[in-house]
């Protein structure tokens, strides 16, 4: 065995223990689970967006936003066709704010989900070892390692109150979308 191959974890031992540590996890996944939910719904109203910027129906949007495979990919459409389309500079610069704050979120939700989970010795999650390769003096290593602690648990609290305050935010912000579009 090298000094290079995963210790396998003694399952056994963990599951034995693993009730202890429940609370911990659960919380920490409902976190997770509640960040996924509000930065989906707020993904997904940028189908609304393209809809008013393409001057075109829900349908036609939403077949044009599924079709971009990545949340980047469909930022950087409504990014081009606002560029392009909207002259309203109020309008303009207030979907600049709404994307960059969503832009922020989309940061810490992509940490937790994508991401490999570290535990102790009794199954507690302590960490989060991100999935992005990054090269370190001409070597190939795993991203950021952070831990989840007192800190962090808030930080995701706090990215969903604003998750839900940017959702009301680009609800609000539609109508004047619309009618900047309507207006030119």
């Amino acid at each position: 065995m090298s000094s290079d191959d995963p210790v396998q974890p003694d399952f056994e031992a963990l599951e034995r223990i693993a009730q202890e540590k429940a609370g911990q996890r659960n919380l920490l996944f409902a976190l997770i689970g509640n960040m996924s939910y509000c930065w989906s719904n707020n993904e997904s109203m940028f189908i609304y967006v393209l809809q008013y910027l393409m001057r075109t129906d829900e349908i036609t949007a939403t077949i044009i936003f599924g079709t971009l495979n990545t949340t980047r990919a469909r930022i950087d459409l409504v990014e081009r066709l606002s560029e392009a389309k909207l002259a309203d500079k109020d309008a303009a610069t207030q979907l600049r704010r709404i994307i960059r704050r969503f832009n922020e979120c989309t940061k810490l939700r992509n940490e937790f989900n994508h991401s490999v989970f570290k535990t102790d010795s009794e199954g507690a999650i302590t960490h989060t070892h991100s999935m992005r390769i990054q090269r370190r003096n001409g070597q190939l290593h795993l991203g950021e390692l952070k831990p989840v602690d007192q800190q962090r648990i808030e930080a995701m609290g706090a990215a969903i109150k604003k998750m839900v305050r940017l959702n009301r935010e680009i609800w609000q912000f539609l109508p004047m979308l619309r009618q900047a579009m309507d207006d030119t």
